[in-house]
């Protein structure tokens, strides 16, 4: 009897460990990336680092999950991947963004890179705030997600590194513009689909397989960067188009 007791205290330490190590997989990936970009120079390394960020996003999308599933969830948790998001969705794409388009703005392109990664972080304060007071699940996060605003960056690069093989970019403002309208964006009130209380009954799946198979056959023609700033951009542009749809008062909220 006092076996079982102590394994069953074991592995509860164990599954414990267990989303909490996804989320410090993430983290290594941001820190990767930062030096990374530090260190090397040309298009190649920036590249490289954002793939890294991508690895950092897909680490970040399953450790809350792992933590439900094995039934781990906690304070610490949460606050381990709001500082790891910092890292890897704040720092690392400010870092990577400066060195790609902002540093050729000078003074101006340093502070746009820090006026992201400032935003970052006070969305990620906000949104642990806000998740000790929920009553339920709402079904929409309020500002954009940071790992969404990383993943628009890095995704520029991607593409941009993809068509034009990492020349130099001819117009920096137009990426100032888009970092801040991200930043903007992380401390507004628009709500975004956090798409958790999808029921994934027979159409839902059918739904998604398509559009899954399309972006497969999109990536074989377009590059796929272009790809994902196409549907990040889609995504970002409907939350807004909602808010102003709900804010001019043509339906109730």
């Amino acid at each position: 009897m006092k076996l079982n007791i102590i394994k069953s205290i074991e592995l509860k330490k164990a599954l414990f460990i267990l989303p909490n190590a996804f989320t410090l997989a993430s983290v290594f990936c941001g820190f990767y990336a930062i030096l990374h970009a530090l260190s090397q120079n040309g298009p190649q390394a920036l590249y490289q680092s954002s793939i890294a960020i991508f690895f950092a996003g897909f680490f970040d999308m399953f450790d809350g999950r792992v933590a439900r599933l094995t039934k781990t969830q906690s304070e610490f948790g949460m606050q381990l991947d709001s500082l790891a998001d910092v890292i890897s969705f704040g720092v690392a794409p400010g870092v990577i963004v400066f060195k790609w388009a902002l540093s050729l703005l000078g003074p101006l392109g340093f502070f746009v890179a820090f006026v992201y990664v400032s935003c970052g972080v006070i969305r990620l304060a906000r949104f642990n705030v806000l998740a000790t007071q929920e009553t339920g699940p709402t079904g929409f996060f309020v500002g954009l997600p940071i790992p969404l605003a990383a993943a628009t960056i890095v995704s520029l690069v991607v593409a941009h590194f993809k068509i034009w093989g990492g020349l130099s970019l001819e117009r920096p403002i137009l990426i100032l513009c888009v970092v801040l309208l991200l930043a903007t964006l992380m401390v507004s009130n628009v709500p975004y689909w956090t798409f958790k209380n999808l029921k994934l009954n027979k159409t839902v799946s059918i739904i998604i397989a398509f559009m899954a198979l399309l972006i497969i056959a999109a990536s074989f023609f377009i590059p796929f960067g272009v790809v994902l700033v196409t549907l990040l951009g889609s995504y970002i542009f409907l939350g807004i188009i909602r808010y102003f749809y709900l804010a001019l008062g043509f339906r109730q909220a």
